[in-house]
C-alpha cells in the first residue's frame, strides 16, 4: 500500500513516536527547572497501544520508525518494545534519540533488542558549559553512553548539537573534531522556537552558514554530499580531507518543509503532522475503545491531509506551538 500523501504531493514514510515527556536533564531551552505538566502516567500509551498503532501504520507504507521522548531510556522495559517494532512487517528502520545519560547501561539490551542507529544529544564536551545548558554535571555519563555504544557497534551513529548564538561557538570546532576523531556525523540543529519559557527569538540562533564558516577555517573546504535524500532533515557535508561528514538542521535560516516525510505521535497519543503544528488528532480514544484498524488508518490519512505547506518561523505570522519540544517529541 502506498505511504499517506498530502495535498502537495509530498508521502509520508516516517514516523517519530514519543514514549515519555519526562527527562532526566534540564536543557534551558527546552525545560524549566522544575516542569510541573508532566503527563499521568494513565495517559501515556502503552507497549501494546504503539505496537498496534505501528502495525498499523506500517500496513500503511510508514516503514521508518524513530523513538524520542522526552529522554526515551527513562521508559521501563524500553527494549522491549523495540523488540516488538523490530518484528513488525513493512519496518525497514528504527532508530533512537537519547541524551545519552543512561546509554552507558542500557547499550547492551537495546542492541539485543535490534536497534542499530543511535542519535545523542550532546552540546559542548566542556564540562562547566554541559552543566549550565543542561543544569546536570552528566557529561561524564553521556560520553561513557558513547563509548559503549560504539563498542557494541552501534552505527551509523550521529551527535545533535542545538546551536544557541553567544554560547556554543567555541563548541562548533572541538565537538566537529569529535566527531571525526570518533567517526560520528555531528548534526547542529539552529536553535529553534519550541521553548517552554519563551527564550527564542531569532536573534539568538547561531545560523548554519556561520557555523559552516567556522569549520571551513578549521579544517579546509567541506563539499556538499551529492545525491542528498531531499526528504531528509539535514543538509550534509563532507570534509575535502576525508575526515567524514557533518550535517546541519537548519529549520530557520534554510526550512526544508517542502520536502518533509514525517508525521509525529506523542506519548500520550496525540498525531502531529508538524513539530510546529498548532493542531493535533487523538489516536489514544480509538486504540483504547477497541476502534477497528481501518478507523486508525483513516485517522493518520486525515491527519497527512490537514498537513500545512510549512512553519512560518521566518515571518509574523508564526505563532509557536503550545507544547514544548520535551511534550511533543525531538
Amino acid at each position: 500500500m502506498p505511504a499517506p500523501v498530502d495535498t502537495f504531493g509530498r508521502i509520508h514514510d516516517s514516523l517519530r513516536i514519543s514514549v515519555t515527556d519526562r527527562c532526566n536533564i534540564r536543557c534551558f531551552y527546552c525545560m524549566p527547572e522544575e516542569p510541573t505538566n508532566f503527563q499521568p502516567r494513565a495517559e501515556i500509551l502503552s507497549f501494546e497501544e504503539i505496537e498496534r498503532f505501528v502495525r498499523v501504520a506500517a500496513g500503511m507504507g510508514i516503514n521508518k520508525i524513530r523513538l524520542t521522548g522526552g529522554e526515551p531510556l527513562l521508559r521501563r522495559d524500553l527494549p522491549v518494545l523495540i523488540e516488538k517494532i523490530n518484528g513488525i512487517a513493512g519496518v525497514r528502520d528504527i532508530a533512537l534519540t537519547t541524551n545519552g545519560v543512561r546509554l552507558a547501561e542500557l547499550a547492551q539490551p537495546l542492541y539485543d533488542a535490534g536497534l542499530r542507529r543511535l542519535n545523542v544529544h550532546l552540546d559542548t564536551l566542556d564540562r562547566e558549559r554541559f552543566k549550565h545548558i543542561t543544569r546536570r554535571d552528566d557529561l561524564p555519563k553521556v560520553l561513557a553512553g558513547i563509548d559503549r555504544a560504539q563498542a557494541l557497534g552501534f552505527g551509523p551513529m550521529k551527535i545533535n548539537a542545538v546551536a544557541v548564538k553567544n554560547l556554543v561557538e567555541s563548541d562548533i570546532v572541538p565537538m566537529a573534531r569529535f566527531g571525526r576523531e570518533r567517526g560520528i556525523e555531528i548534526r547542529y540543529i539552529e536553535f529553534m522556537p519550541l521553548d517552554s519559557q519563551s527564550l527564542w527569538d531569532r536573534s539568538k540562533v547561531l545560523l548554519m552558514d556561520d557555523m559552516l564558516a567556522m569549520l571551513r577555517a578549521e579544517f579546509g573546504d567541506l563539499e556538499a554530499i551529492p545525491d542528498q535524500d531531499p526528504r531528509a532533515p539535514a543538509t550534509e557535508f563532507r570534509y575535502k580531507d576525508g575526515g567524514g561528514t557533518v550535517g546541519f538542521i537548519a529549520s530557520v535560516s534554510k526550512p526544508f518543509c517542502l520536502n518533509c516525510n514525517r508525521i509525529r505521535l506523542t506519548a500520550d497519543g496525540k498525531l502531529r503532522y508538524c513539530l510546529f503544528a498548532i493542531e493535533e488528532m487523538d489516536v489514544k480514544e480509538l486504540l483504547r475503545s477497541g476502534a477497528p484498524d481501518e478507523a486508525i488508518e483513516a485517522r493518520i490519512r486525515e491527519n497527512v491531509r490537514a498537513k500545512w505547506l510549512g512553519h512560518q518561523i521566518n515571518t509574523q505570522q508564526f505563532v509557536p506551538p503550545p507544547r514544548p519540544m520535551y511534550a511533543i517529541g525531538g
